[in-house]
């Protein structure tokens, strides 16, 4: 019970979901904790109810627009916390969520081992979360978890981590120069300073499934193209850092792959950088990528650009007519996570 755990909340323009989060922080049974919020220069009501529940347990400063790697990394600079929880201004923590983390210390579990947490994925009601467990929901190296994170194009959500001081300050900060996938890269880095994850599956996050205008969407943004392809750099020089293999290349490789449909036909220039990576890593890329069989008769008809429109815009309406009922249903179904 000695170690406090500072729970860091970067936020900008979440005045629909900033207060459940900030609750589910408050709620932790985890007596020892701070809450600090930092406001990204919010245009809407965020600043304004994150500060109707502060206190003495939860600080809330605010900030010039400068992302949400700035917003992070000033939250880590005034904090005190021996471990550090990341959580999104929309998600949630199951009440003994940094609990039954913690509980890992009293078997031994060294400041240098990243603990993680089943997460699920919701819209408007967390009690119908969907948790689908991967290849990562296990204690790995941080070799085996790379290897499974970029061969298998899966991933952790951020707040499922909780890290030690050590372990954090070790990592370095989060990288501001990206617009997309910096909590992908960042955890590499806490990854490399890490002796691996331990995997506490009774703990649980709740992650807000994005709307169409979230942070990650790439769209044709050049700027978060490029962003994620040097992002994609970086995930693969770390994992060969720890071991340079076939296995290790062969990963790399069908990491490239995965992404590339970000980037094809808008950017033919980053398409051939990824393809002379693959080569490098001993690999070719299939160019142009292959969609899912339900667009083949698209791009086989009318080309492979409009394909992929086709294979963005159509399971984008189905979400939205999910996220409309479900946001309706909400209305009638406010049971919350301790119900």
């Amino acid at each position: 019970m000695s170690q406090l755990v500072s729970i860091l909340i970067p936020a900008y323009n979440a005045e629909y979901w900033i207060r459940d989060t900030i609750v589910s922080a408050i709620n932790q049974t985890w007596p020892k904790k701070e809450i600090i919020v930092v406001d990204d220069g919010s245009r809407d009501q965020t600043l304004s109810i994150a500060r109707q529940l502060a206190s003495k347990e939860v600080s809330v400063v605010t900030q010039p627009n400068q992302g949400a790697a700035a917003a992070r990394n000033h939250a880590f600079s005034i904090c005190q916390g021996d471990y550090i929880q990341w959580l999104d201004a929309d998600d949630l923590l199951a009440p003994n969520k940094i609990a039954r983390q913690l509980k890992a210390l009293d078997q031994g579990v060294s400041k240098r081992t990243l603990l993680s947490s089943a997460w699920g994925r919701f819209m408007y009601r967390p009690h119908r979360a969907s948790f689908v467990p991967t290849a990562l929901w296990c204690d790995l190296s941080p070799v085996e978890w790379l290897l499974y994170k970029m061969g298998q194009n899966i991933w952790m959500q951020t707040a499922t981590w909780l890290v030690s001081r050590e372990l954090t300050e070790a990592a370095g900060p989060w990288n501001t120069q990206l617009l997309g996938d910096d909590d992908g890269e960042y955890f590499c880095r806490i990854l490399l300073a890490s002796n691996g994850t331990r995997f506490i599956p009774e703990a649980k996050v709740f992650y807000r499934l994005p709307g169409p205008n979230n942070l990650s969407y790439v769209g044709r943004s050049d700027r978060k193209m490029e962003a994620l392809f040097h992002s994609m750099q970086l995930h693969i020089g770390y994992l060969q850092s720890l071991e340079d293999s076939e296995r290790v290349r062969e990963a790399g490789v069908k990491f490239l792959q995965a992404a590339l449909p970000y980037f094809y036909p808008e950017r033919l220039d980053i398409v051939k950088q990824a393809e002379q990576l693959a080569a490098a890593l001993g690999g070719r890329l299939e160019v142009p990528p292959p969609l899912s069989w339900k667009y083949v008769y698209i791009q086989k008809g009318f080309g492979w650009p409009l394909a992929k429109r086709a294979q963005i815009f159509l399971p984008g309406c189905k979400r939205s007519m999910i996220r409309f009922l479900d946001q309706s249903l909400s209305r009638f179904d406010r049971r919350s996570l301790t119900d």
